[in-house]
C-alpha cells in the first residue's frame, strides 16, 4: 500500500504532456522549417521523390532542433520568467527544474541522433545548431545578453543552418555547392535585422534586467534603422547575384518584394515601438517569400 502511494505521488509530480508541449513552443517552428524547405528547393526545384526525406528534415529543423532551443531557453530563463511570465511551465511549478533539464538534454540528444541519421552534413549542421542554442541561453556565454551576438546565433540557426540542412538532405547528406551556402549566409545576415525588430516587444524589460538587446542598447529609432539596413543589404546582393547569373525574372520578383519591404520600412520608422509587430506581419512576409523565389533559381545558378 505504501509503495502504491509512493508511485502515485511520484506520478503526480511528472509534468503533463501539455506543459512539455508548451515548452517546445510550436509557434516558433515555422522559420526554420520554411528555411529548410527553401534549402530543399534550392538543391532540386522538383524535389524528385524525396517526400519522406523532406518530412524527416522538417521534423528535425522544427520540432526537434527549434523545439530543443525553446526548452533550453525557458529552463535558463526560469528566474526571469518568474517575474515577467509567472504562468510559464517552470515558474508556475507545472514542470520541475530537474525534469526540465532532463527534457532539454534528452530532446537535444534526440535531435542530434535524428540529424546523424540524415547524413554527415546534416549531422554537423544539427550539432552546430544545438551548440548555438545552448550558447544563446545558458551561462557562461548566454549570447542573448548581447543583441549583436544573440541575434547572429538565432539568424544562423533558424535560417542558414536550416537552409543548408534542406539542401544536404536532398543531396544525400553531401555538402551543398558554394552558391547555396552563400545565399543561405546572406539570408542569415538579414535575419539578424528581423530578430532586432522582434526584441522591440521586450525593450523595457531588457533595460530593467540589464540585457543588451539592440533596441535597449541603441534606442528604438537607431535600432529600427539598423534592422532595416541589415535586412535590405543582403537581399540587394541576392538580386545582384540573380541578375549576373541571368535569372532576370527571379531578380525582378525579389526586387519587387524588396520594394514592398522598403515601403513598409518607411512606415515602420515613423513609430518603431508601435509598428514593429505590424512590420513583422507584413515586411517579414515579403522577406521570407523572397527566400523561396531565390531558392527556385539556385538549382540552375552557375555563377559560382
Amino acid at each position: 500500500m505504501e509503495r502504491t502511494d509512493a508511485i502515485a505521488e511520484h506520478s503526480a509530480r511528472l509534468p503533463a504532456a501539455g506543459a512539455l508541449l508548451e515548452l517546445l513552443k510550436p509557434v516558433t517552428w515555422f522559420p526554420p522549417m520554411w528555411a529548410f524547405l527553401c534549402g530543399a528547393v534550392s538543391a532540386n526545384a522538383a524535389w524528385r521523390s524525396d517526400t519522406l526525406l523532406i518530412a524527416a528534415g522538417v521534423v528535425l529543423t522544427g520540432p526537434l532542433v527549434c523545439g530543443a532551443s525553446q526548452i533550453i531557453n525557458d529552463w535558463c530563463d526560469r528566474e526571469v520568467d518568474a517575474i515577467n511570465e509567472p504562468h510559464r511551465p517552470f515558474p508556475s511549478g507545472r514542470v520541475s527544474v530537474a525534469a526540465g533539464l532532463v527534457f532539454a538534454l534528452g530532446w537535444s540528444g534526440l535531435a542530434l541522433l535524428w540529424g546523424i541519421a540524415l547524413g554527415p552534413t546534416v549531422a554537423a549542421a544539427t550539432l552546430l545548431g544545438l551548440v548555438l542554442a545552448w550558447a544563446y541561453s545558458a551561462p557562461p556565454l548566454r549570447l542573448k545578453r548581447n543583441g549583436w551576438w544573440g541575434n547572429a546565433a538565432v539568424g544562423i540557426s533558424y535560417e542558414g543552418l536550416a537552409w543548408v540542412t534542406g539542401a544536404a538532405v536532398i543531396m544525400g547528406g553531401a555538402m551543398p555547392p558554394p552558391a547555396i551556402i552563400l545565399v543561405a549566409a546572406l539570408y542569415s545576415i538579414g535575419a539578424h535585422g528581423i530578430m532586432t525588430l522582434n526584441d522591440f516587444k521586450s525593450i523595457d524589460g531588457d533595460r530593467e534586467l540589464g540585457l543588451r538587446s539592440l533596441p535597449a542598447a541603441l534606442g528604438a529609432d537607431r535600432a529600427a534603422k539598423l534592422a532595416c539596413v541589415v535586412m535590405l543589404v543582403p537581399q540587394l546582393v541576392v538580386v545582384g547575384l540573380l541578375m549576373v547569373s541571368q535569372h532576370h525574372w527571379h531578380a525582378l520578383s525579389v526586387g519587387i518584394l524588396v520594394l514592398l519591404q522598403i515601403a513598409a520600412m518607411l512606415r515602420l520608422l515613423r513609430d518603431p515601438l508601435g509598428l514593429a509587430p505590424w512590420y513583422n506581419a507584413t515586411g517579414v512576409s515579403a522577406y521570407v517569400t523572397g527566400m523561396m523565389v531565390t531558392a527556385t533559381a539556385l538549382p540552375s545558378l552557375t555563377l559560382l
